[in-house]
């Protein structure tokens, strides 16, 4: 079983396969642009290939990884959610974006509301949030076992 260290550098490394830190950057910043210039279409456009780009590096590259540690991958439930990530009956999302900061939706019937999008670093420290919880959970005496390097 990878340690939980190694886990986080292979879905960093899988992402950095697809495109660098600042092309995956760049995606959220051209998001904005359009979205700051009320191009409904080009946002839309935009928006569904970005998620779609984090969801297949999940899907496609990081579905072994998360496998060998006893985590399964489901498509996500949030739309800015990269994917669902379950062990043991618990589930978390690694977002695009913090929850808290979706706007209600607006009159002009934005489903989703305009979430301040994470930068590429965000969305790997969500990651592995996400992962500390669900093996914290799972894990009766995960700091003893953090400790004696089963998951670091």
């Amino acid at each position: 079983m990878p340690s939980l260290n190694e886990t986080f550098a292979r879905i960093r490394a899988a992402h950095l396969l697809v495109r660098s830190i600042e092309e995956w950057d760049t995606l959220s910043d051209e998001l904005l642009r359009a979205y700051d210039l009320k191009d409904n279409e080009k946002f839309e456009m935009l928006r569904e290939s970005f998620v779609a780009a984090w969801k297949s590096v999940t899907r496609n590259l990081l579905t072994d990884t998360m496998n060998a540690i006893g985590i399964t991958v489901s498509p996500a439930n949030h739309p800015w959610g990269v994917a669902t990530l379950e062990l043991d009956g618990r589930s978390c999302e690694p977002l695009l974006c913090s929850p808290e900061e979706l706007a209600a939706p607006s009159e002009a019937g934005d489903l989703y509301g305009w979430p301040r999008l994470r930068s590429f670093e965000a969305v790997m420290a969500g990651y592995d949030r996400c992962l500390i919880s669900l093996l914290w959970q799972s894990e009766p005496d995960f700091n003893s076992a953090y400790e004696t390097n089963k998951w670091s």
